[in-house]
């Protein structure tokens, strides 16, 4: 461990791309999973089935070879991206598209009779979602989210493919400076552990704040939505 001790400062550099990769890629996701989601449940087929074939694509192909595509294939239509936008596009992408099917599953499992009652109130497709279903169905939502952000964690070690210089690139480079294969990886196993373990507190920490039982005052559902 003595061997690599200099080069800790490089290693904790990367853990913050790492970290960049990691929040930027989320925050795409989760953009991605409601809105390929929420799409994918209309009753239009211009948006559910586009919305479908994203979610089947990149769900059914590797995230290795869309980052490839990204980095390596686009600037052949004129599009050149950094590594960095890259690997955000990659990652929010691939892990939108699982999340995409949270965010339905999730709406779909809530009771039918809140579907029901709001269309006998004549409340429209937009009112229904934004003021009885999604104050529900996020809560659902949310282990399942916090599954995807670790598994999002994990893969940013890929974007060091495309000379991303996050916490595995990092580590590489340290490996080839000092030949201490086996510190070097087990420092950064650790930091990646270390980190996901916090993700996982955090996880836990806002799922008991969004409980049912705690917003339950609040009226969210049906009845929140004719008193509001």
């Amino acid at each position: 461990m003595s061997q690599i001790g200099p080069y800790v400062p490089l290693l904790l550099n990367g853990l913050l791309i790492t970290l960049a990769l990691t929040a930027c890629g989320m925050a795409l996701a989760l953009v991605v999973a409601f809105t390929a989601g929420l799409a994918r449940m209309s009753p239009r087929r211009l948006l559910r089935w586009p919305a479908g074939a994203f979610v089947e694509v990149f769900r059914g192909t590797s995230m290795l070879v869309q980052l490839f595509w990204l980095f390596f294939a686009l600037p052949f239509f004129g599009i050149q991206l950094t590594p960095f936008a890259a690997g955000v596009l990659a990652l929010g992408l691939n892990e939108g598209a699982y999340a995409a099917e949270i965010v339905r599953g999730s709406i779909n499992s809530l009771p039918r009779g809140q579907h029901e009652a709001a269309a006998a109130l004549s409340m429209s497709s937009a009112h229904k979602m934004r003021r009885i279903l999604l104050p529900q169905a996020i809560p659902v939502m949310l282990p399942s989210f916090g599954n995807v952000l670790i598994d999002l964690l994990k893969n940013t070690s890929l974007v060091s493919l495309v000379t991303v210089a996050d916490l595995t690139f990092r580590a590489q480079m340290v490996r080839s400076s000092t030949g201490a294969t086996t510190a070097v990886f087990g420092t950064i196993l650790v930091m990646y552990f270390v980190v996901s373990y916090l993700l996982s507190l955090g996880r836990g920490w806002l799922e008991r704040r969004v409980a049912p039982d705690r917003i339950a005052p609040k009226r969210t559902g049906l009845a929140g939505a004719v008193q509001g």
